[in-house]
């Protein structure tokens, strides 16, 4: 559905975005992150149509924004990080305002209930909008983008102001939005896009440095290949078994607790997921498998490797890995 490739952006000898690409496909919705400076927001507004490229490519729905840029915009719904509001006109004036310019040709009334159904705004559909919250107007901003139901919407920063509850609200939204619409949402809060995004594209000095799942991408920076069990079974009976599955390399029992109960550190071969022997085992020797975990890094440990200045390669694809213990 949106497809960027080796996408490039000069102001003068400024490299702002350099041989950027990534592919978002239908009812996905990917994150888009970078630090301050990274080349996101030039990124997003060559995606909108807002700026012009240097060099590559940006397709939406297989139309490119730079050759045929109408046709393109159809496509997309755009909520910026200061929603383009009229707050003189009421909710009801303003959506009726962007539905006709954006030529929608959806039955006008009907296509924006629905809108202000989805994004829960009908109780202040008359009311001025300079009288509504800002959580309001976030509201009414995502209304606008949806007018015309693009297949595809890009939103920068869509929850920044907002208290928590407002924030969750906005969140279960976007993934409900996502069953329907390719999103690219672009957030400084690293929760936000671990709670929604299917995928993650991270950016930093204007290059790609990372473009697959969280959960891969944690695995591939971990750096290792560990689990650690918590297994109520007679011990050496447990590490025999352990050491017999296919891909395990190294097993310890780190620690005895009450009874049978141990933990075990478990090493596995690069690239090797061990998780369903582990459990199959542990069903075939009437063992209780008390506990598992990896060490696998939050989106915040893998967004400070990635931007720190270190060098990490081969992170656009899908991988597996865990804990050393």
């Amino acid at each position: 559905m949106i497809e960027v490739v080796n996408l490039s952006k000069h102001y003068g000898d400024k490299k702002a975005v350099d041989n950027v690409s990534f592919k978002a496909g239908d009812g996905e919705v990917l994150g888009f992150l970078g630090p301050n400076g990274a080349g996101k927001s030039t990124t997003m507004n060559i995606l909108t149509g807002y700026i012009s490229s240097s060099g590559g490519k940006a397709l939406i729905d297989g139309v490119d924004i730079l050759e045929n840029p109408v046709k393109a915009k159809q496509k997309i719904g755009y909520l910026p990080e200061i929603p383009p509001l009229y707050v003189d006109m009421t909710v009801k004036e303003y959506l009726y305002f962007i539905y006709d310019l954006k030529k929608c040709k959806l039955p006008k009334i009907s296509h924006l209930q629905d809108i202000c159904s989805l994004v829960k705004i009908e109780n202040v559909y008359n009311r001025l909008i300079k009288n509504l919250s800002k959580g309001y107007r976030q509201r009414v901003g995502l209304a606008q983008a949806l007018v015309g139901n693009p297949k595809v919407l890009i939103l920068d920063e869509p929850t920044v102001g907002l208290d928590p509850k407002q924030i969750i609200e906005i969140r279960t939204l976007i993934k409900k939005l996502g069953k329907n619409h390719t999103v690219i949402l672009s957030s400084h809060i690293l929760s936000e896009v671990q709670a929604v995004c299917d995928k993650i594209v991270v950016i930093n000095e204007g290059k790609v440095v990372a473009n697959d799942t969280e959960e891969n991408l944690s695995m591939k920076l971990a750096g290792d290949h560990r689990l650690v069990c918590r297994i109520d079974g007679r011990k050496e009976d447990v590490l025999r078994a352990l050491k017999k599955i296919d891909g395990v390399d190294k097993v310890v029992c780190d620690s005895e607790r009450s009874g049978n109960i141990c933990d075990y550190r478990i090493e596995a071969k690069e690239g090797t997921d061990i998780r369903y022997d582990i459990f199959n085992a542990m069903v075939e020797n009437r063992w209780y498998l008390l506990g598992m975990k990896s060490s696998e890094m939050s989106l915040e440990d893998i967004f400070l490797k990635l931007t720190m200045g270190e060098s990490i390669p081969a992170l656009n694809d899908n991988v597996s890995g865990e804990e050393d213990i």
